[in-house]
């Protein structure tokens, strides 16, 4: 009997222990499932996050969106409503055309019977006149404007000699188009981006010039030549010698092969340079070797080598990669969202301070900034410390640039010169993005993109001066190019 009681409990044991390693291997596999479950969604996140990229969080142009699938934009943050209603402002002075005194031509309407009694008013003395005027363009097609300069010789009645006299450079020659006209021709390709076919009709169509293609071609590099022996290096000078300067570049297309537009610029200069992305090219530009201010500039390492000086980093480009990782899992990377207030909350600080004439942040606003930029940082090594889906990846490699370049970050709040954006810089770089669109996609040859940034670098310029772009073209074409007098216009005005 107790033998048999034995054996029955062997036999329970037995089945426990059976049941207990049954178990653990479903626990064990379970947390094997698990693992992998979340794994997957990490991924799925990531390649939604892929799927989703767009011009607002990624460094892809606004071009690239597709009009097929891309969604109204959520409200953002980093762009809020001004509160003023849309179209012009209130109390804001009005634009409307004004009668002339001395019209080309005038036409009376006179009324022919009497619209009471149907008698005739040809002898009808006049009640009154009411004026109105229609401003349109002169009769096709225009009458180019001729001058001809009749250079004498003349022979000395002393000695003999025979005096030629000098005609005027725009005369070079027997028959040629003037500096107008070769200044609207090469306005409208360089600074409207219009193709050589199209910027031939449109001279033809509006200014009766019968040029030719080729002819409107050659203008671009013509523009090109007179701005490199003074324009350019008057500009690299002077943006060497900023306290604060902004780079960028883009990609360009020419000759069958990928470039680089590099940009180099203060708010009112720009001088810009083609070749690789390497450092090399970068120096060759002629303005960074000599800076010795605050450049501002995106997380593009080539510009590393500039050991020497301070370096800013631009806060929408952060906010985008930001919103690259937070969009895809807003409660697993809180902290991004929290890191992108910061940034916000600073600038705002940053704009409040300069409003009020301030030239520096107070020891209080540093220290809330920097706070709260700390506690973001905690918080996204929290929320990834495990996870090796490419998102979480993405996120740790962000949360190390924020930890390891804070102060270039946050740059702009420890000097109020320093802007929270490279705008300066990306909106001359997409010139290139322009003309490429315009133009079939790319340049023929590598000699017409480095003639158009020189020429772009000009008309840019003149553009932050506040000059009309044709004025300047028709002077480079006349007496030379427009050269800025100073850093900016303030330094010029009390010089």
């Amino acid at each position: 009997m107790e033998s048999g009681r034995e054996a029955a409990h062997g036999d329970v044991v037995s089945l426990l222990a059976a049941k207990d390693a049954e178990n653990a291997a479903l626990r064990n596999e379970n947390a094997a499932l698990l693992t992998r479950v979340t794994e997957l969604e990490g991924l799925v996140a990531a390649l939604h996050a892929q799927l989703g990229r767009d011009s607002s969080n990624s460094g892809r142009p606004p071009s690239s969106d597709s009009p097929f699938t891309k969604k109204p934009a959520p409200k953002r943050s980093s762009r809020t409503r001004s509160g003023k209603p849309q179209g012009k402002q209130p109390g804001t002075p009005g634009a409307t055309l004004a009668l002339i005194d001395d019209p080309d031509d005038t036409i009376t309407h006179t009324p022919p019977v009497c619209a009471g009694c149907g008698d005739d008013l040809a002898d009808a003395e006049v009640f009154g006149v009411c004026r109105r005027q229609v401003v349109d363009v002169p009769p096709p097609p225009p009458r180019p404007y001729v001058t001809e300069h009749r250079v004498q010789s003349r022979t000395c009645r002393g000695c003999g000699t025979t005096t030629e006299a000098t005609a005027p450079g725009v005369a070079s020659g027997r028959v040629q188009y003037g500096p107008g006209v070769r200044a609207r021709a090469a306005w409208l390709t360089c600074a409207h981006f219009l193709p050589v076919r199209r910027a031939r009709r449109v001279l033809n169509a509006l200014l009766g010039f019968a040029v030719s293609d080729g002819w409107i071609a050659g203008l671009r590099a013509q523009a090109a030549r007179l701005l490199q022996t003074r324009f350019l290096p008057h500009a690299r000078a002077l943006i060497a010698a900023a306290p604060v300067a902004h780079a960028d570049e883009t990609t360009a297309r020419a000759a069958g092969s990928m470039t680089y537009l590099h940009v180099a610029c203060t708010r009112f200069l720009t001088a810009m340079h083609v070749g690789d992305r390497s450092r090399d090219t970068i120096d060759a530009g002629g303005v960074w070797p000599a800076f010795t201010g605050v450049l501002v500039r995106d997380g593009y390492a080539g510009y590393e080598h500039l050991d020497t000086i301070e370096h800013a980093w631009c806060g929408i480009h952060l906010v985008r990669d930001l919103r690259a990782v937070h969009d895809p899992d807003p409660a697993g990377q809180s902290w991004a969202e929290a890191m992108v207030n910061t940034l916000l909350l600073a600038n705002d600080t940053a704009h409040a301070a300069r409003a009020q004439g301030r030239a520096a942040l107070t020891d209080t606003e540093l220290s809330t900034i920097r706070s709260r930029y700390g506690g973001a940082i905690a918080r996204g090594r929290q929320e990834n410390t495990r996870g090796s889906d490419p998102l979480h990846q993405q996120a740790r490699t962000l949360l190390r640039r924020f930890q390891r370049h804070r102060d270039m970050i946050l740059r702009f709040t420890l000097n109020l010169d320093v802007p929270f954006t490279n705008n300066t810089a990306e909106l001359p770089a997409r010139s290139v993005k322009v003309q490429q669109r315009t133009s079939g996609g790319c340049w023929r040859t590598l000699q017409g993109l480095i003639d158009f940034a020189v020429v772009q670098s000009y008309l840019s310029t003149a553009t932050k001066w506040g000059l009309d772009t044709l004025d300047a073209m028709t002077q480079l074409f006349t007496t030379g190019a427009w050269l800025p007098p100073a850093l900016t216009p303030d330094i010029a005005a009390a010089a």
